[in-house]
């Protein structure tokens, strides 16, 4: 081999190294990136305990549930010592705290019909929501109205998170909403709602198919094919069983190897293999994953078995 070929060789090799490097370096940064934006919010209720919350574990904390009055304005919020304490924790590990408004309320949505039908109603209830997330130091709102229903309903929940968009962002502030999997209640749901929120959470549970992989990926479908941002869409994960309902922890209670299987008697849930399963769907389908209900997981006795756990093996 002459010099010239030797040095065009050694030309070509280190070309072929550092485009390489340059590779790998960009892969890692794409990665750490994703992970860093991959969400894993809990919804945290009221009644429950907040005692072995695993801050560490989380990106979002959902507090349950502030609720309106037909006229806009809210009802007292439940245990509020609660959630200052849950702000104050979470704050520290760099989690961001919302306000969860509305709930099922056994299937009971006047209130929200109600307010959101005049431009009267939508601004009371968006004064007293910004002044419940200064007075608390929110990070954010999510609505949990059950269920706007097409037609007039669906156009006034459009409008509502339109304007609680504007007031939310001029404060830095997300706006996310819960909606159902699939099917013709989500249609009360009108495509330009998802220009103005962050996070879609959808309750990707109950029903028939309470629970199972197919429901999650069905419901990924569905809100994608519907229009939402693959970023925006978090697939909801249940810490309970049906039927009857009965708690993650509860079941654990009951039968020690629950975390193993997603079947006690009658009752279906997800164990840690399917969590993490279902997990590893929404990492490369879309933004994040969403819990109902963290106070239902593992307790200290059965920790190695926690859902939550199980969810963070798969994001880290």
């Amino acid at each position: 081999m002459c010099l010239a070929e030797f040095v065009l060789s050694v030309f070509i090799m280190m070309k072929f190294l550092i485009a390489s490097i340059f590779s790998c370096f960009f892969l890692l940064s794409a990665t750490s990136h994703a992970k860093k934006k991959f969400k894993v919010i809990g919804y945290q209720a009221a009644w429950g305990s907040i005692e072995h919350l695993d801050y560490a574990k989380l990106t979002h904390i959902n507090y349950s549930f502030a609720q309106p009055h037909p006229d806009g304005s809210l009802k007292p919020l439940p245990n509020p010592e609660k959630l200052k304490q849950i702000v104050k924790q979470a704050h520290q590990h760099k989690v961001k705290v919302g306000i969860a408004v509305g709930g099922w309320n056994k299937g009971d949505d006047s209130a929200f019909e109600k307010f959101a039908s005049t431009v009267e109603g939508r601004a009371k209830f968006i004064k007293e929501v910004m002044k419940l997330v200064k007075t608390y130091k929110l990070d954010g709102v999510d609505m949990d109205w059950e269920y706007p229903d097409q037609g007039k309903s669906a156009i006034h929940f459009a409008a509502l998170m339109t304007e609680l968009s504007v007031e939310l962002k001029k404060e830095k502030k997300f706006l996310s909403t819960a909606v159902v999997s699939y099917g013709k209640t989500g249609e009360g749901i009108s495509k330009e709602v998802f220009a103005h929120i962050d996070m879609l959470n959808i309750m990707a549970y109950d029903g028939k198919d309470h629970g199972s992989y197919e429901q999650a990926v069905k419901s990924i479908h569905y809100w994608k094919q519907r229009g939402c941002p693959a970023e925006k869409v978090i697939l909801g994960l249940p810490f309970y069983g049906r039927s009857p309902y009965m708690s993650y922890k509860a079941l654990l209670a009951k039968d020690p190897a629950a975390h193993s299987k997603d079947l006690v008697g009658e009752i279906h849930y997800n164990g840690t293999a399917m969590i993490q399963k279902k997990t590893k769907l929404a990492l490369i389908s879309c933004g994040g994953v969403m819990i109902w209900e963290l106070s239902q997981d593992a307790n200290q006795l059965n920790a190695k078995h926690s859902l939550l756990k199980a969810i963070d093996e798969v994001v880290k």
